[in-house]
């Protein structure tokens, strides 16, 4: 099945093939990874196996066609690219395909460092240099806040973090108070970065629980856009008391009915 998925990728980009995927390049489908990553993330967010299933192909598709460009060019093919991952992943796991022991997460990032130094990629335990900037800034965060633990840069506890927060928050509302001015937008990253160490030590994903809240803000405002319009209304028309009013009742509902 894998061996006709790279024969449909290679005719698709070859003579007598689709236009629009011949003059695909690299950074012209650096875009259209990122789109079906997250949304093979919206889709594990929502728990639907045939959406997940159907995500999980689009991706691999992408995978499969930026294997093929390379392969064009000379540089490697797609099974050269499961030999390293396979390779790597055997490499990685001493404490499974070895007789390393591995009894605690420590030992596991132990041996998960100590393998990736024998690739020729050396840890370095004083640096945050490793973490991608690619990655979505809640993310970033969540793993700066990680680094600079192990290192020993932490709060003791959660309560530490807690008054983190609150002064931040309070630096914050001090910058509202004066002219508009580059220190407010500073004061909120310094706010939710804070944040971000709260959920951390919480071992809460602030990426995964901020997604929640966005996929139920898009819910809630689409029963209050359903209701007006059942009134011959719209948000434009609807005054803030009224569409206030009936996400209140869809909150409350969703109450009553938390897997709906």
């Amino acid at each position: 099945m894998v061996e006709r998925f790279l024969e449909i990728v290679a005719r698709l980009r070859g003579p007598g093939g689709c236009p629009w995927d011949a003059r695909q390049t690299p950074e012209t489908l650096k875009t259209y990874v990122l789109e079906e990553a997250y949304e093979l993330v919206e889709a594990l967010d929502l728990g639907d196996p045939a959406k997940i299933r159907e995500e999980l192909g689009d991706l691999f598709l992408h995978i499969v066609f930026l294997s093929d460009l390379y392969r064009e060019r000379g540089a490697f093919t797609f099974e050269e690219v499961v030999q390293t991952i396979t390779a790597k992943m055997i490499h990685r796991h001493p404490h499974v395909f070895g007789t390393a022991e591995a009894r605690t997460r420590e030992d596991l990032r132990h041996l998960w460092q100590e393998a990736k130094a024998r690739e020729g990629k050396p840890h370095k335990d004083a640096s945050l240099g490793e973490i991608s900037a690619a990655l979505p800034a809640l993310t970033q965060a969540r793993q700066l806040g990680e680094a600079a633990s192990r290192l020993g840069f932490d709060w003791p506890d959660l309560q530490g973090a807690l008054g983190k927060v609150e002064e931040e928050w309070q630096e914050f509302r001090q910058a509202l108070a004066g002219p508009p001015d580059p220190a407010r937008e500073e004061e909120l990253g310094d706010l939710l970065f804070a944040l971000v160490n709260v959920a951390r030590f919480l071992k809460i994903d602030p990426e995964h629980a901020l997604r929640r809240t966005l996929y139920k803000f898009i819910k809630r405002f689409h029963v209050v856009e359903r209701t007006l319009a059942k009134a011959g209304k719209t948000p434009e028309s609807a005054t803030l008391e009224e569409m206030d009013a009936i996400w209140e009742a869809a909150k409350a509902q969703e109450r009553k009915c938390p897997s709906g």
